[in-house]
């Protein structure tokens, strides 16, 4: 019964192993790397540096509004206005660059208004898991 155990123990090893293999070749013909999570968080960290925060605001503003507002600065890449699950705007926003410069540009114009409220803009920071 032992021996039994342990050549099934094996065979699921082995296919445990060709699951694996058969993963990474997906993995490489779709054009992902394999072991993806650590390439795509030095991607993510990356695009972070090149991002602010927009606090403040108004729930009304439009995307192409903040592009406007902070177009001065250098070229917008993505406006990102997150909403809360039943999709209302939750209050502030995310703009990123095509380059890292124009983030201390964007910082210029923390207090400036939009829509007649002042606005908060600080660089984006990365979140850290695990820091308290």
């Amino acid at each position: 019964e032992l021996e039994a155990m342990k050549a099934r123990l094996a065979d699921m090893e082995k296919e445990a192993a060709k699951l694996k293999e058969m993963q990474d070749k997906a993995q490489k013909e779709a054009g992902i790397a394999p072991g993806g999570p650590s390439v795509d968080a030095a991607a993510k960290e990356e695009a972070d540096s090149r991002s602010v925060y927009v606090g403040n605001v108004d729930y009304s503003c439009t995307p192409e509004e903040l592009q406007m507002h902070f177009q001065s600065c250098g070229t917008v890449n993505r406006v990102t206005i997150l909403t809360d699950k039943m999709g209302n705007p939750k209050g502030f926003a995310y703009i990123e660059f095509l380059e890292a410069d124009a983030v201390t540009n964007a910082c210029l114009l923390d207090g400036s208004e939009l829509r007649n409220r002042a606005i908060k803009v600080s660089p984006k920071r990365t979140n850290v898991p695990g820091m308290k």
